[in-house]
């Protein structure tokens, strides 16, 4: 069961770049931390808003998904991503609907978190994101 928005991925060509936008100096958003994700070549910096945060994204490299992402579309929306309790039966429950779920899921996220994408082609053009914290965590 999808739980809430955790948060908005905007992809950027650099975190510097994107927190002039986003941060204290411009829509004045306050930076909550950075943290690379190997296992996606991405850099994150995120900006909570209420329940949600903002998430910048900068790629680690250009064949990285959000590096070729950049290089296809510039900047820009790359996906919204849903908070779940239990990623596992999330994933089988939307695949018995027919909607496909990208790579070998869940894989290691931010903040220690296991994370899957559904295919924005079964998902209105929309690269949905699914998130599960660790109980002790506390929830970034």
């Amino acid at each position: 069961m999808l739980k809430k928005v955790h948060h908005i991925g905007i992809a950027v060509p650099g975190l510097e770049e994107g927190a002039a936008i986003w941060g204290a100096n411009g829509i004045g958003l306050v930076e909550e931390g950075r943290e690379d994700v190997t296992s996606a070549q991405t850099r994150v910096a995120m900006f909570p808003v209420g329940e949600s945060r903002i998430e910048l994204l900068e790629a680690m490299s250009e064949d990285s998904p959000v590096g070729r992402f950049l290089n296809n579309r510039g900047p820009g929306i790359h996906h919204i991503c849903f908070e779940v309790d239990d990623i596992e039966s999330e994933i089988e429950r939307l695949r018995g609907l027919g909607l496909r779920v990208l790579g070998n899921p869940p894989t290691p996220g931010a903040h220690g978190s296991l994370v899957a994408f559904l295919h924005p082609k079964d998902t209105g053009g929309v690269l949905i994101e699914l998130n599960q914290f660790p109980e002790a965590s506390g929830n970034p």
